[in-house]
C-alpha cells in the first residue's frame, strides 16, 4: 500500500521549511525528500572546495577539520533529535560551504530513522553550528506545540468557568485606545467571552483567583508564543553561521525560551488549581446518579456513588496528573542549566516543561467535562449502547454557545472511540486524554473546531476600536457634560460667541502651520480632486474663518474634536476634544492676553481639579534669548522645538539633540542651558531680567519685557497672578506663535502633562487673507482634565449619576395607557421623568435605587380604585398619598420647581 503521508521537500527552489513540517517529520507523520538540484549543488560545491584545497598545498598545514559529535543528541528525545537533524540538513542545503558527506550522512539518518551512535560525528559541521541546529530544532517543536496549546488552553478555561460557575468579570476588558492596554490580554478576554456567550452558569459564584488571572497569564503566553514563532521562522530557513557567531545565536534563542518557560510555569499552575477546585468542590454535586425507584435507600446510594466517583477521580488526578511541585522542580532544573550555559539541556527541559503543562491542561479539561457531562457518561448507565443513548439525550443547555459546541464535539468523538475492558471512569479518562494528545491524528480536528467556534459568525468577535480612540460610558458622559456646561458658562461670561467649522480642511490650509508636528496631520484619500486633511487643532480653522469672512474682530469659543496621527500612549489619543477661546482684533495693548489667562484660571478653578500652575513665557523674549546665546536666526524655530521637550527630557538629552542633530556648538548649547533654568514668580523674575543688559539691548527681548510688565500688572490686580509661573524653558513648538505663550500643568498625583496651552499669533490670519488681524487664544486639553476628574471621583468614592431623572412613574400591572397619561403630565410640566410597567413592586424600587432616582409615583389597583397615587421618597423610604388630580403640583412643589 502506498505511503499516504505528506511529502516535505528540502532545498527546492522557493521551498520554505515551517514548524509544522519539522514537527511532522520528527514524529514520522510526514516523509522527507531532498530536491535533486540541491544535492547537485552541494556535490558541485564539495568538489570545487576539494580541488581548491588540493591546488593550495601550502595551506594544507593550516586546515582544520570541523567535526561535531553526535553525543550532543544523547539526552534528547527521539522527536527532538530528528527535528534537530532536519534543521541542520536544511541549513547545510542552504549553505554554500557544506559538504556532500555531511548532507548524505544526516539525510540517511533521517530517511532510515536510525539513531546516531554517540561515538560518531558529522564531518564539516562545527560543534557551534550543531548546537544552533539542535536548539533551533527543539524551538521548532516548542513553536508548533505551544501555538496549539495557546488555543486549546483558552477553550479549556471556558469549560472550567462553566464547571466552576465562575465570576468572569475579569474578562470584561476593553482596549483603552491610548496604547497602554496589553493587546494579547484583551484578545484572550475577548475569545473567552465568545466561548462563554449566552452562558447561564457563569457569574454565579465568588471570584476564583485561577480564573481572574487568566487574561494576564494566557495573554502573556500568547505574546511569547508569537515572539518564539518569529525567531524560529528566521532559524528555519537560514544557512549555517560562522562558528564565532553561533554562541550569540544560541543565547538569543534561549532568551526567548526562558520567557516561554516562565509563561508555561504560570499557565500550568493556574490550570492545576482550577482542576483541583473542580474535583474537590463540584464533581460530587454536579453528577447526580439516577435514583432507583424500587429501592427506599436510593437517594442515599445516589449520594454515596457521587462521593465515590469524586474520590476515585481525585485519586487519579493525584497519581497521574503532574503536580505543581513537579513543575517547580523541572523549572528549577532548566533555570540551573541556563545559568550554567548548558543550553541544549536547558532547551530539552523547556520542552519537557511544555509536555508537563499539556498534561495538566488535559486533566483540567477532563475534570471540567466530567463536572458538566459526567452524569450522562457515568451516571448509572452501563458502558455501550445505553451510554450512547443517555449522552445523545443529555446535554447542558445552560452553558454558553461556544462551550456547548465544544462539549458536543467532544461527546461525539468520545462515542466514536473504542470501549475498553475497564471501568466506565477509566475508559472515559483514557479516551478523553488521547483526544488532547498532540500526536493523536484527531487533535488537529479538535484544534480546528476551537478556532472555528471563536471565529464563527454566530459568536463573532466583538468589534474593536481603532487605536487612539475610545468610547465613553453613560457615567463618563455625565462627567463630560457637566464639565462642558461649566466651560461654556465661563466662555459666555466673557462675551464669546460659539463657532463650528468642518472636521476636515483643505490640506494646504493646515500644512506648514505646526512645525515638526505637521507630520501628525491625518491626510484623507483624494475625493473628487480635493486634497483634504482632518483638522489638527481649532486655531488654524478659526484663522481661516476670520480671513474668509473679512472679520476684523471676533471673540469666539469652539468645543470640537481634533485628530492627530500620533503614537497612542497613556493620556494621549488620536481623536480628542479641544475647548478653544480666541480673541481676534485690535484692542488695548496686552489686555486680550490678560483676559485669556484669567479665563484659564477661572476654568481650572471652577472645574475643581486641584492644584495647577500656568507656565508663561514670551516668544520674542525666547527669540532674543536665542540671539544672545548665538543661535543663527534660521534655527530659532527648530531649537524652540527642542527646548519645548524640556518638560519630558533632561537638558543633557536636549543638548545632545541640539548639538548632534541640529548643528549647534557645545558653547551655545550651554548658554541656552543657563537661561532655560530660570523660572519663578512673574514680577520677581521680570525684575531680574530687566537688570540683564543683554536682554535690554536686544530689541525683541526688550519689547517682550515691556509687554509682560503690562500683563503682569493686570494679572496682579485681578488676583490670579499667584497661579502663574514665569518660565524661560517654555517654548511651545508651533510655528505660528508671535507673542505671549503659556501652558497649564496639573500638580496633583495623576501624571497627565499639560492640561491647557495657548498664546498670541498675530500673523496667522493674514496668511489666509489680505490683512493681518492680531489674535490670542487658549486651548483646554479637556480629555486630560476628564482623566483627572474621574480619578478624583474614584479617590473620593463618589458615585456618578448617569441620568438626571427626578421621578420614576411605576405602574404595578400592565396598564401602559395609564403610564403614558401620568408620565405625559410630568413631561408637560418639565419634570424629568421615566416610567416602568411591572407587577412586582421591588423591581420598581430596585430600578429607582440603581439609577438614584429620588422620587417614585406608584400606582396599583388600590390606588386606582381610591383615586390616589403613592408618592415615595426613595432615599428616606417614606410614602405619601396624594390625590390623583394634585400629583403634578405636589411633585413640582417637592422638587422646588
Amino acid at each position: 500500500m502506498a505511503d499516504q503521508r505528506r511529502l516535505v521537500t528540502l532545498g527546492g527552489k522557493g521551498s520554505a521549511l515551517s514548524s509544522s513540517s519539522v514537527y511532522e517529520i520528527a514524529n514520522r507523520l510526514a516523509r522527507l525528500n531532498i530536491d535533486s538540484s540541491a544535492l547537485s549543488k552541494v556535490s558541485s560545491s564539495s568538489s570545487s572546495s576539494s580541488n581548491s584545497k588540493t591546488s593550495k598545498t601550502d595551506a594544507k598545514t593550516d586546515a582544520v577539520t570541523l567535526s561535531a559529535p553526535f553525543s550532543i543528541l544523547s539526552n534528547l528525545t527521539r522527536e527532538e533529535s530528528r527535528a534537530s537533524l532536519v534543521i541542520l540538513l536544511n541549513k547545510l542545503l542552504l549553505s554554500s560551504s557544506s559538504t556532500s558527506t555531511a548532507v548524505n550522512q544526516i539525510s540517511d539518518l533521517i530517511l532510515n530513522d536510525v539513531s546516531p551512535s554517540e561515538q560518531d560525528s558529522i564531518d564539516g559541521v562545527s560543534p557551534g553550528d550543531f548546537s544552533v541546529a539542535v536548539i533551533a530544532g527543539i524551538s521548532t517543536i516548542l513553536d508548533h506545540r505551544s501555538s496549539a496549546l495557546s488555543v486549546i488552553s483558552d477553550a479549556v478555561v471556558a469549560l472550567s468557568c462553566e464547571a466552576l460557575q465562575a465570576d468572569i468579570s475579569a474578562f470584561n476588558l476593553n482596549d483603552s485606545g491610548d496604547g497602554s492596554s496589553a493587546k494579547d490580554v484583551i484578545s484572550v478576554a475577548s475569545d473567552l467571552k465568545i466561548l462563554l456567550n449566552g452562558s447561564k452558569r457563569v457569574n454565579s459564584k465568588s471570584d476564583e483567583p485561577a480564573v481572574a488571572s487568566v487574561p494576564v497569564v494566557h495573554g502573556k503566553f500568547r505574546e511569547i508564543c508569537r515572539l518564539l514563532h518569529s525567531g524560529t521562522r528566521v532559524q528555519l530557513n537560514s544557512a549555517v553561521v560562522s562558528n564565532s557567531g553561533s554562541s550569540g545565536t544560541v543565547s538569543a534563542m534561549c532568551t526567548t525560551l526562558f520567557s516561554l518557560a516562565v509563561a508555561l510555569k504560570d499557565l500550568g499552575n493556574i490550570s492545576y488549581n482550577r482542576a483541583k477546585h473542580i474535583v474537590d468542590s463540584h464533581i460530587a454535586k454536579d453528577i447526580e446518579f439516577s435514583a432507583n425507584p424500587q429501592r427506599e435507600d436510593s437517594a442515599n446510594l445516589q449520594k454515596k456513588d457521587s462521593a465515590n466517583l469524586q474520590k476515585e477521580f481525585s485519586a487519579k488526578l493525584q497519581e497521574e496528573c503532574p503536580r505543581p511541585d513537579q513543575l517547580k522542580a523541572l523549572f528549577a532544573s532548566l533555570v540551573s542549566a541556563h545559568s550554567e550555559e548548558e543550553y541544549v539541556k536547558f532547551s530539552h527541559d523547556v520542552n519537557s516543561l511544555l509536555v508537563m503543562v499539556e498534561q495538566m491542561i488535559s486533566w483540567e479539561a477532563l475534570a471540567a467535562f466530567i463536572s458538566l457531562e459526567g452524569k450522562d457518561f457515568i451516571g448509572g448507565a452501563s458502558v455501550g449502547e445505553d451510554t450512547a443513548k443517555a449522552v445523545k439525550k443529555g446535554g447542558n443547555k445552560k452553558i454558553g454557545k461556544g462551550t456547548t459546541a465544544l462539549v458536543q464535539f467532544l461527546k461525539d468523538r468520545l462515542l466514536s472511540m473504542p470501549i475498553q475492558n475497564v471501568t466506565v471512569l477509566e475508559n472515559l479518562v483514557r479516551n478523553f486524554l488521547s483526544l488532547l494528545d498532540r500526536k493523536d491524528l484527531g487533535f488537529d480536528t479538535l484544534l480546528k473546531k476551537v478556532k472555528d467556534i471563536v471565529d464563527s459568525n454566530e459568536s463573532r468577535r466583538l468589534p474593536k476600536l481603532p487605536k487612539g480612540t475610545r468610547d465613553f460610558a453613560k457615567e463618563q458622559m455625565a462627567v463630560r457634560e457637566k464639565a462642558f456646561s461649566i466651560i461654556v458658562e465661563v466662555f459666555k461670561r466673557h462675551g464669546a460667541s460659539a463657532l463650528d467649522t468642518p472636521a476636515f480642511e483643505m490640506r494646504e490650509t493646515l500644512m506648514g502651520k505646526y512645525g515638526e508636528d505637521s507630520k501628525l496631520i491625518y491626510d484623507l484619500a483624494d475625493q473628487g480632486g480635493e486634497l483634504c486633511s482632518l483638522r489638527y487643532d481649532l486655531t488654524v480653522p478659526f484663522a481661516r474663518y476670520v480671513a474668509m469672512n473679512g472679520l476684523t474682530s471676533f471673540k469666539r469659543y469652539q468645543i470640537a474634536k481634533v485628530y492627530r496621527r500620533d503614537n497612542p500612549s497613556k493620556g494621549r489619543y488620536r481623536e480628542f476634544y479641544q475647548c478653544d477661546f480666541d480673541i481676534a482684533g485690535q484692542f488695548e495693548k496686552m489686555m486680550p492676553d490678560f483676559e485669556v489667562i484669567k479665563i484659564l484660571t477661572e476654568l481650572l478653578d471652577e472645574l475643581d481639579i486641584g492644584e495647577y500652575e500656568v507656565k508663561l513665557n514670551h516668544r520674542k523674549l525666547l527669540d532674543g534669548m536665542l540671539a544672545i546665546c548665538g543661535v543663527p536666526q534660521e534655527k530659532f524655530r527648530t531649537i524652540c522645538s527642542s527646548i519645548d521637550k524640556l518638560d519630558k527630557q533632561s537638558f543633557e538629552q536636549i543638548k545632545k539633540e541640539m548639538v548632534d542633530e541640529k548643528g549647534l556648538s557645545n558653547e551655545i548649547s550651554d548658554r541656552i542651558g543657563t537661561f532655560v533654568k530660570w523660572r519663578g514668580p512673574p514680577v520677581e523674575l521680570l525684575s531680574k531680567l530687566k537688570q540683564e543688559r543683554s536682554f535690554l539691548e536686544n530689541n525683541e527681548s526688550s519689547l517682550a519685557l515691556d509687554e509682560l510688565e503690562i500683563m503682569f500688572k493686570a494679572l496682579e490686580k485681578s488676583k490670579c497672578i499667584d497661579k502663574v509661573v514665569f518660565d524661560l524653558s517654555l517654548a511651545r513648538g508651533l510655528d505660528y506663535y508671535t507673542g505671549v505663550i503659556f501652558e497649564a500643568v496639573f500638580k496633583g498625583a495623576a501624571q497627565v502633562g499639560s492640561i491647557a496651552a495657548g498664546g498670541r499669533y498675530d500673523n496667522l490670519i493674514g496668511i489666509f487673507g489680505t490683512r493681518q488681524v492680531p489674535a490670542v487664544g487658549i486651548s483646554l486639553g479637556i480629555e486630560r482634565v476628564f482623566a483627572i476628574m474621574e480619578q478624583l471621583q474614584k479617590d473620593k468614592n463618589q458615585e456618578i449619576r448617569a441620568t438626571e431623572t427626578q421621578v420614576l412613574v411605576s405602574i404595578l400591572g400592565d396598564d401602559s395607557a395609564l403610564a403614558a397619561e401620568l408620565v405625559g403630565e410630568l413631561w408637560n410640566a418639565k419634570v424629568k421623568a421615566e416610567f416602568m410597567i411591572h407587577k412586582k413592586v421591588m423591581k420598581h424600587i430596585d430600578r429607582a435605587r440603581d439609577a438614584k432616582i429620588p422620587w417614585m409615583v406608584l400606582v396599583g389597583e388600590r390606588e386606582l380604585s381610591e383615586g390616589v397615587v403613592k408618592l415615595k421618597d426613595v432615599v428616606a423610604a417614606i410614602d405619601y398619598e396624594v390625590p390623583r388630580g394634585k400629583l403634578v403640583d405636589d411633585i413640582c412643589r417637592r422638587l422646588g420647581m
